[in-house]
């Protein structure tokens, strides 16, 4: 355990982060730099020898801790991320999945698996694997493939395999992943997924015909308008679907990495709701539910939409900072991260430091 200790504290001092941004106040730089390393250093000493992080997981805990500390300076020639890399392609299936054995996730996983191998993948090493991964992804999507046409509030989405019905999370993860491969805006599949994207708002347009649309209105997101429809903020007296934090962020997300513009109704409601309920405190409408996913995906719709500061109900706000004193404030003394609500695994330190280190990758 010592000699673990002493090499990943070797492998800090050698760590090569990217500079914070220059227009970070000199505080909140310095803080960057110190959480980023303290984090990285968790994520080397946390790894097990076969190269994982929370192993039960299959790839997907694996996938994304590579994809953070790649964010944060490391390459794929390292000897932590080239062992982790090496973990998630003994996963790559025949079909072209990237998937544990048996899994009900084998979206969420290849995904992440996609995200991570596409970033390692400058000289060309994964094209084929990641060429087979496009092909699963796109045949998981709901659609005519599964008896949907256009009229179906299924069409279009990504989801779990046990719950037989897509998803707004699953599909932000599929739209970021088919951007990763390649795919720009006019592809169908991307085409389709936004039309599921697009009936998840909370926002009467004539790309939202579903009767929930007018019942919030809010231009906030829930988690699907599939099945009856569910969100994970429960819904109003009206029987409408409370919009919430990370999906309205998962929806802004999507819409512009599918390559809506920001003059677009959709994106301008959506900004206009994350403008009204800006916290750091908290998941808007889940309290601590899913919090630390919250901030990866804040971080990363911000950063997509070309925020620097926000002008928000509680006054401007320069959300890079925000972020990095929020999570300064909760690091814990080993470096990590973990989140005292359970649900979501988020009481994993390596899957929840995972996301911190994303969101912070994106605050540079």
């Amino acid at each position: 355990m010592r000699l673990r200790a002493l090499s990943a504290c070797v492998a800090l001092l050698c760590l090569v982060t990217a500079a914070p941004a220059a227009d970070l106040p000199n505080d909140a730089a310095s803080k960057y730099e110190s959480i980023v390393g303290q984090g990285t250093e968790y994520l080397i000493g946390a790894q097990a020898e076969d190269g994982s992080w929370s192993g039960y997981a299959g790839p997907a805990v694996t996938a994304l801790a590579a994809e953070a500390l790649m964010a944060n300076g490391r390459t794929p020639s390292d000897p932590v991320v080239k062992k982790a890399l090496a973990y998630v392609v003994g996963f790559a299936k025949p079909d072209g999945g990237v998937y544990g054995e048996g899994s009900n996730h084998r979206n969420y996983e290849t995904c992440l698996a996609v995200m991570c191998l596409s970033r390692a993948n400058k000289d060309g090493r994964y094209d084929a694997l990641l060429k087979k991964a496009d092909g699963f992804l796109k045949g998981l999507q709901w659609d005519d493939g599964e008896g949907h046409d256009a009229s179906s509030l299924s069409y279009g989405g990504a989801g779990y395999g046990s719950h037989e019905r897509p998803d707004l999370s699953n599909t932000g993860f599929f739209i970021e992943a088919l951007k990763e491969l390649g795919a720009g805006p006019d592809d169908p599949a991307m085409q389709r997924a936004l039309q599921f994207v697009s009936r998840c708002q909370n926002l009467e347009t004539e790309h939202n015909p579903t009767e929930f649309a007018a019942k919030v209105n809010d231009g906030g997101f829930y988690y699907t308008v599939a099945a009856g429809g569910s969100s994970q903020a429960g819904e109003t007296p009206e029987g409408g679907l409370r919009s919430y934090g990370s999906m309205t962020y998962a929806g802004l997300k999507s819409m512009l990495f599918a390559g809506v513009d920001k003059d677009d109704p959709r994106v301008k409601a959506a900004y206009t709701w994350i403008t009204k309920h800006y916290t750091l405190d908290e998941n808007p409408g889940m309290g601590s539910s899913g919090q630390y996913y919250y901030y990866h995906i804040f971080a990363k719709a911000l950063a997509a939409m070309g925020v620097e500061k926000l002008d928000a109900s509680s006054g401007e706000h320069d959300w890079r900072v925000d972020l990095i004193e929020q999570l300064a404030s909760t690091q814990r003394a080993d470096g990590s991260w973990v989140n005292a609500d359970e649900r979501w695994m988020e009481s994993d330190p390596n899957l929840v430091t995972a996301y911190s280190l994303m969101a912070l990758s994106y605050a540079r």
